[in-house]
């Protein structure tokens, strides 16, 4: 009975990480005038769909790391493409000149320290880095 607790307790746990870990934040820095936004919204940003926010003012968000897992998240949740899709997508726009992609950074802190500095960016993070340099303006679970 014992072994079979702790079996449950393990799976729990397990289960509970997975979670945290594939949960998403987009996020704009602090002080912007963006208080929220809807998946298709953020979706339409980062297919090449539109380049505005909704107050008119033009976004630039950034993408972090290809093949990571925050990104791969990210893009299942809110745009509901894998990587490879949204790849072959923005190659399509890039080549007929409609788009630039996504500007690709390294990491959460790099992505935080990046909206913190420009109101008219917007970044994707684990919900767990999420801080009070950054306004959450879209979650996805």
């Amino acid at each position: 009975m014992k072994n079979f607790t702790q079996t449950i307790f393990f799976c729990v746990a397990l289960f509970s990480a997975q979670a945290a870990l594939s949960q998403v934040a987009v996020v704009v820095g602090a002080k912007s005038d963006v208080a929220a936004l809807t998946a298709d919204q953020v979706s339409s940003l980062y297919l090449g769909k539109t380049d505005k926010f909704p107050n008119g003012n033009t976004a630039m968000p950034l993408d972090q790391a290809t093949g990571s897992a925050v990104r791969n998240n990210f893009y299942d949740k809110v745009t509901g493409k894998s990587e490879a899709q949204v790849k072959s997508a923005w190659s399509r726009l890039v080549f007929s000149g409609k788009g630039t992609p996504p500007k690709e950074v390294a990491s959460s802190a790099e992505i935080k320290k990046l909206v913190t500095n420009n109101p008219n960016t917007i970044g994707y993070i684990e919900k767990s880095a999420v801080d009070s340099s950054v306004k959450v303006v879209l979650t996805s679970d």
